[in-house]
């Protein structure tokens, strides 16, 4: 079912980045920003080009209840998108988050 292929995708990696396009070739800005700032912290991520399945672009935002992209996930957890990553990082939240701590 979606709902399975997507908590797969969720879970495939500690750290999951639903983003427009790949982390070297980004396909917006806030796509761009929001791996720039987790490549910033040298944790292993992975991440799904959302403009490559558009069953799960769409299923996505029902299964998360998060409308835009990009997304973020840690340890099977909706983050949130690119304004909450960048308050958690100001905060000195994210670092905590990604360490595991």
């Amino acid at each position: 079912t979606l709902e399975e292929r997507i908590q797969s995708l969720i879970t495939k990696s500690r750290i999951m980045l639903f983003m427009k396009g790949v982390p070297s070739a980004p396909k917006c800005g806030f796509s761009r920003q929001i791996v720039d700032i987790i490549e910033s912290y040298d944790v292993p991520y992975d991440t799904f080009n959302i403009l490559t399945d558009e069953e799960i672009r769409q299923g996505l935002k029902k299964y998360s209840d998060w409308p835009t992209y990009p997304q973020l996930y840690v340890d099977g957890d909706l983050i949130g998108g690119l304004d909450i990553v960048k308050e958690m990082e100001e905060g000195g939240d994210l670092n905590d988050l990604f360490k595991g701590a």
